[in-house]
Parts: structure tokens; C-alpha cells; sequence
């Protein structure tokens, strides 16, 4: 008994060392990754603690505005919204997803990329459009009438209106997060579900459904905090939510300081948003545990169920890109018949595509070491951070705007109207959708791989990039994506803080919208959905 002790006791002391080792190396590299992560939180305080200065001057008027019936009924409606159209955007982009990764649905790697696409729509243009085919008077009115003898369509103004364009809008996020989730799953989970009798459609509820938690509710929470924000469907649909209060409020110039107290109950209703988020994510495991190659799954052979099954993408495709496209063409068509020209477009696609590219890569970088350590370091700080990266994307644009003028006019001077500082006003706009991919990434890539390559020696650096990297390539690149097209036509935050002469295509539209010139607005608007499509194709069927 003692030999075998005397045996095993040096063993013992070599792998303490070599556990001791792997945990100092690490020590650097969680110290710089803790900074950077604290760095980005520090940067998504900015607006809340200007609206908070903001509310603080505002005194008893704040109170008796946020206690107003009005303000209270404004609440529930922009709270039945948000979650009416987060439902509907699930209930699409689950089924979309599923069928163009792991079906044989003709034709799916290019239906994967148009349903991605109407996230480069602005929402104001959609709502718009769909006022224009459908509304009382609108061009189908006017196609039927001859036939039936119709005057006018029902109304669509109001709840019904604003539920389309955002839903139509919206369940992009999901489609995207929950797709990159599909891509990776391990196949021979769900082989062995069909080898014990299950089918294909029995072996995706009861295996591959509960597996795509965490990107469903990481696409719904992006959605839900879309709508919270939305600014431009709701006006032009003529329903009154909370955000659209806030900008009428900021117009009337009588006392800002009551719009920042607006604008906080936004900040609370995001904070209890979160809370519920987490309180669903659970204790359960996502990752891979076996060591297997990665393969693709074999598709699901639809059979005659593929018809209706195109049916279905067709149609979604047809209401949320292929109608409105077409309408932009009708628009263009009578534009350059009465002389548009287009040569004024390449300055701004040239800067929409610099500035969306370079917010992008920034939002990414600063989302991996956040949803890393959420992951990786679980603690009440880590998940503070992560938290706190979604409290901007839940403010209006015109909120982020004016918090970022208040910071550059009194404390940099030198940054006031400049790109680095548009920049990090969309970093705190976007950033949530870079650490909702990376996070829901993170969680399929098994810690026991990362914990392999530190044994065989490796840096941590060199694990990250040879090993985890790899597996969270899909969830990366989609919350690129998800960055890149939507901060191309991002709008309130451009006309306030873009350097003078600096004009994007968004900023094209929505001049020419607001003056009425739908003619002059299609050119940008569809130059808008062909500059965005270029790299989501290219993105797309890299990874299919």
C-alpha cells in the first residue's frame, strides 16, 4: 500500500504543476480579456447616465408625465407589439431556418439568402410600401377595382400595419441566429433519434428543437428590443408606442429633459426583458460532448411535402422582399422616366458600405471577449457586462445620438462630428446582435477542447484561434452580417452625428420620403438591398 502510494504521489504532484501552469498562463489573458469587456461596458453606460443627468434635472415633471394614463396605455400598447411580433417572427424563422439547412427544399441556398434579406429594408420604407400597395387607395385597390368594382381596401393603419412591416422585418434576426445554430449540431444525435424509431419531423421537435434554445432566445431578444426602438413603421402606420413618444417629445424642444425620462422607462423595460431572458436560459448543456469529426447532417427528404414547404418560403419571401422590391422598381421606373439621374448614388454607397463594414468588425471584437467570459467565466460580473450590452439597442437612435453629442460637446471636442465617434454610436447600437451570435456560439463549443490543446501546450491564443474559433465561425460571421445590414440603413443616429458632408444611402431615402419624392427615395432604397445582398450571398454559400 505505501509503494502504491510512493508510486501515485508523483504522478499527483506532475499534474498539479501542469494544472497549475495551464491556470497562471491563463491568468493574462482572462486579466486582458476582463479589461476589454469592462472597456465596452463602460462605453454602453454613456447613455444611460446621460439620461439619467437628464431625468435628475427634470425634477416633479418627470413623475407626472411617466404617471400620466396616457403614458401608462402607451406602455401596454408597445409592450402587446413587441411581444405579438416577437412570436410571429418565431413562428416564421424556426420553420424557415430548419427547411433551407437541413431539408432538401429545392433550391435552398438561394432562398437562404433572400429571406435574409429584408434586414436591409429600413422599416419606414416597408411601412411605407405596404401603405402603398394595400392602404385604402393603394395600387392593389386600384388593380381591382375595375374587376370588382371595389373603392377602398380595409384599413391597415394602426396595430394591424405596424404587425406586418415589423414581423416581416424582424424575423430575419431569429432566421440567421437560429440557421448558424442548425449548422452546427451534432448529426449523429439526430441519426440515432431516427435509428430508434422517431421521424424526421418527431426527431426535430424532441432533438434538434430543444438544442436550438439558445438562438431562438437570442434571436427573439434582438427582435423584441427592434420593436421596443422601432421608430419608422410605427409613424408611418400611425400607432402610438413608446419610442414615437420620446421623438415627439425631442421635437417639441420645450424641455428635453422630460424625453430622457422617457427614455429610461425604455432602459427599465429592458432590464426586465433580460431578466426573464435569463431566467429561461436554464442549466442545460448545448456543446457537443463526443470528440466526433464534424460532418453534415443528410437532408430530410421532404417527398411530397416539399411543395408546400416552397409554397411557404415562396410566400414569405414574396410578402418581405419580392412585393416590396417590385414596388421600388415601379417607383424607379417612374423616376428615371422623368429624368432621375443616378451618378449621385456612388458617394453614398461608397460611404454606407465603408462605415458598415468598419462597425462590424468593431462590434465583433468588442462582443467576443464579453460573451466569451459570460461563458467561459460565469460570475454576477460577467453577466452584468453581458447584460449591459443590450441597454443601447433598446434606446432610440435620436437617444444614442444626443447622449454621444452631450459627451463630445463637453468632453471631446476633438471627436464632435467625426467617423470614430458616429462609429461608437453604432457600436452601442449594434453590439447586442454581435453578442447574441458569439454567446449562443460559444455555448455549443465544449470547454473540454479548449482545455485539450492548453494540455498539449499550446497558448491560449494559439487555442482560440486554431480550435474554438473554427466552431464559432458560423455564429460569427452571422452576427457580422446581422451588424454590417443593419447598420446600413441605420438613420437617426447618421443625420445627427456624421461629419458634415458625410451622407449614407439611409439618409438618401429618408430625405426623399420625407418630402414626398418616392420616386427620387427608390434608387437609394434599392441600391440599399443590392449592396447589402452582395456580401450576405457571399456569406451564405461560403457556409452552406
Amino acid at each position: 500500500m505505501s509503494i502504491q502510494t510512493a508510486v501515485n504521489k508523483p504522478v499527483e504532484l506532475a499534474a498539479i504543476a501542469r494544472w497549475s501552469v495551464v491556470r497562471f498562463r491563463w491568468s493574462l489573458p482572462t486579466g486582458l480579456l476582463m479589461a476589454a469587456a469592462t472597456l465596452v461596458g463602460m462605453i454602453m453606460l454613456l447613455p444611460p447616465l446621460y439620461l439619467l443627468l437628464r431625468t435628475i434635472g427634470a425634477g416633479e415633471a418627470a413623475v407626472d408625465i411617466l404617471l400620466k394614463p396616457s403614458t401608462i396605455q402607451t406602455i401596454g400598447r408597445t409592450i402587446w407589439l413587441s411581444t405579438s411580433v416577437t412570436v410571429a417572427s418565431v413562428s416564421l424563422a424556426v420553420p424557415l431556418a430548419w427547411l433551407t439547412t437541413s431539408t432538401d427544399l429545392p433550391g435552398r441556398r438561394a432562398w437562404s439568402v433572400v429571406i435574409a434579406l429584408p434586414l436591409v429594408l429600413p422599416s419606414f420604407v416597408a411601412a411605407y410600401l405596404l401603405a402603398s400597395m394595400l392602404g385604402p387607395k393603394g395600387l392593389l385597390q386600384q388593380l381591382l377595382e375595375p374587376l370588382f368594382n371595389l373603392d377602398r381596401l380595409p384599413d391597415i393603419y394602426g396595430f394591424p400595419g405596424a404587425f406586418i412591416v415589423l414581423t416581416l422585418m424582424s424575423y430575419p434576426y431569429v432566421f440567421l441566429t437560429v440557421r448558424a445554430a442548425l449548422k452546427r449540431i451534432d448529426p449523429s444525435q439526430v441519426e440515432a433519434a431516427r435509428s430508434l424509431g422517431l421521424t424526421a419531423w418527431g426527431a426535430f421537435w424532441r432533438v434538434t428543437l430543444p438544442q436550438l434554445r439558445p438562438s431562438i432566445v437570442a434571436g427573439s431578444l434582438l427582435v423584441i428590443l427592434y420593436v421596443l426602438r422601432d421608430f419608422g413603421a410605427v409613424t408611418m402606420m400611425r400607432y402610438n408606442t413608446f419610442t414615437r413618444m420620446i421623438y415627439i417629445q425631442y421635437q417639441s424642444f420645450a424641455n428635453r429633459s422630460l424625453a430622457a425620462a422617457l427614455a429610461m422607462v425604455l432602459i427599465g423595460m429592458t432590464a426586465v426583458i433580460l431578466y426573464f431572458e435569463m431566467r429561461t436560459r436554464g442549466k442545460a448543456q448545448y456543446a457537443r460532448r463526443s470528440i466526433g469529426a464534424s460532418r453534415r447532417i443528410l437532408p430530410v427528404k421532404l417527398g411530397w411535402w416539399r411543395w408546400p414547404a416552397l409554397l411557404f418560403v415562396g410566400g414569405v419571401a414574396a410578402a418581405a422582399l419580392i412585393g416590396p422590391a417590385l414596388s421600388l422598381i415601379y417607383w424607379l421606373v417612374r423616376g428615371l422616366l422623368r429624368g432621375q439621374e443616378l451618378s449621385v448614388l456612388w458617394q453614398s454607397s461608397t460611404s454606407s458600405m465603408l462605415v458598415s463594414l468598419i462597425t462590424a468588425a468593431v462590434a465583433m471584437a468588442a462582443a467576443l471577449p464579453v460573451a466569451m467570459l459570460s461563458v467561459r467565466k460565469p460570475s454576477r460580473y460577467t453577466h452584468f457586462l453581458e447584460r449591459l450590452t443590450y441597454t443601447g439597442y433598446a434606446l432610440p437612435g435620436i437617444v444614442i445620438a444626443l447622449a454621444f453629442v452631450f459627451f463630445g460637446t463637453n468632453y471631446a471636442r476633438a471627436l464632435y462630428q467625426t467617423l470614430p465617434m458616429l462609429i461608437l454610436a453604432y457600436l452601442v447600437l449594434f453590439i447586442p446582435q454581435a453578442v447574441g451570435a458569439a454567446r449562443s456560439s460559444f455555448l455549443q463549443v465544449p470547454a473540454n477542447l479548449e482545455e485539450a490543446g492548453r494540455s498539449l501546450g499550446r497558448r491560449p491564443s494559439q487555442v482560440f484561434w486554431r480550435v474554438t474559433f473554427p466552431l464559432l465561425r458560423p455564429g460569427v460571421l452571422a452576427g457580422v452580417g446581422l451588424v454590417f445590414l443593419t447598420c446600413m440603413k441605420e438613420l437617426p443616429a447618421t443625420l445627427i452625428l456624421s461629419p458634415i458632408g458625410f451622407r449614407t444611402l439611409a439618409t438618401g431615402v429618408w430625405s426623399n420620403i420625407s418630402e414626398a419624392f418616392f420616386a427620387q427615395a427608390a434608387a437609394p432604397a434599392l441600391m440599399l438591398v443590392l449592396l447589402s445582398s452582395i456580401p450576405l450571398s457571399i456569406l451564405t454559400f461560403r457556409d452552406n
